[in-house]
C-alpha cells in the first residue's frame, strides 16, 4: 500500500544498520543496507569509505522506493504483504522476492508483479483466509529460501531474526 512505504522502510532500515564490511557479505562495503556499488550507480560517480559511512536515511529512501518498493509494486500489494515482498527484494533481490510469491500463488513466475499476480493474490488471499495467513506462508517460505543457502551458517541468525520481526511488523499491518 502507498501509504505504507515509509514505515515500511524505517523497518528495513533498523534491520539494514549501519556501515558494514563483512568479509563474507558479497555486496561489501554498505551503509542502511545500500551497498558501494548501487550507491556508485544512483549518484553515477565513484564513492570511497568517508562517502559510504556518510550516507543517511534520507539519501536512501529514494533508492529504495525506486529500485525496491517499486519493483514489487509495493504500492499494489495489501498491507503487511507489502512489507514482506519490499524486505525480501531488499535481502535477496526484487526479483525473486516477486517469484517466491508467484510460486505460492500459483501463477506464472517470472519475477514482474504485474495484473495477472495483482489478480492471482487477491484469489489466493480469498482462498486462504485473509493477508494474515498470506505473510505468514510467504515468510516460511522466505525462511526456507535462507536456510538453503551456503552462507546460512554465518548469516542465518540474523536473517531468521529478521523474518520472525518482519512477520510481526507485517501482521500489524494487516
Amino acid at each position: 500500500m502507498a501509504e505504507n512505504f515509509k514505515h515500511c522502510l524505517e523497518i528495513i532500515l533498523h534491520h539494514e544498520g549501519g556501515y558494514v564490511n563483512h568479509p563474507k557479505d558479497p555486496g561489501g562495503m554498505t551503509n542502511l543496507g545500500v551497498t558501494k556499488r548501487v550507491y556508485e550507480s544512483w549518484v553515477g560517480k565513484e564513492v570511497d569509505e568517508s562517502d559510504m559511512r556518510a550516507l543517511t536515511p534520507e539519501d536512501v529512501a529514494p533508492i529504495y522506493e525506486k529500485n525496491y518498493w517499486h519493483k514489487v509494486r509495493g504500492n499494489d500489494l495489501p498491507g503487511g504483504l507489502d512489507l514482506c515482498v519490499f524486505d525480501f527484494g531488499v535481502n535477496a533481490g526484487p526479483g525473486r522476492a516477486a517469484k517466491y510469491l508467484q510460486n505460492m500463488i500459483g501463477t506464472v513466475a517470472d519475477g514482474g508483479i504485474g495484473p495477472n499476480t495483482l489478480k492471482a493474490l487477491s484469489t489466493y488471499d480469498e482462498e486462504v483466509g485473509g493477508t494474515a495467513e498470506v505473510v505468514k506462508e510467504y515468510q516460511k517460505r522466505r525462511q526456507g529460501y535462507y536456510e538453503g543457502l551456503s552462507t546460512f551458517a554465518t548469516f542465518g541468525k540474523g536473517w531468521t531474526r529478521r523474518v520472525v520481526e518482519t512477520t510481526e511488523e507485517a501482521l500489524k499491518l494487516v
